[in-house]
């Protein structure tokens, strides 16, 4: 991954957002200001700048139903020195992310 861009507003939202239903405070959390995207940005999935070797696991799992019907699995991951890893999404089928999901819009679900 070497296309580096500045963090979106939209997802230091969904992240802190996340972060606090968990009971965790963001600042103990790091992430780069400097995020990379997969695929191209068609799903949505960024790399935070943790570790990637270094994956230590899942920190919670959402669901969200994209603008077309379709549904989307939302993973947020840490590096095992508590940094955060990736923002990852997974359209079910596949296709292009249509709207970014807002934190009202999300299905919470036990992993």
């Amino acid at each position: 991954m070497e296309n580096k861009r500045p963090i979106r507003q939209n997802e230091k939202d969904l992240l802190d957002f996340l972060l606090k239903q968990l009971n965790l405070a963001p600042e103990d959390y790091p992430y780069d200001e400097l995020v990379d995207e997969y695929e191209g940005g068609k799903m949505g999935s960024i790399s935070l700048g943790g570790d990637t070797s270094a994956y230590e696991g899942d920190l919670i799992q959402v669901e969200y139903i994209d603008s077309d019907n379709t549904p989307v699995v939302i993973t947020l991951t840490k590096d095992n020195k508590n940094r955060l890893l990736d923002l990852d999404f997974w359209k079910v089928d596949f296709s292009k992310l249509i709207d970014y999901p807002t934190p009202d819009k999300l299905i919470f679900n036990k992993i």
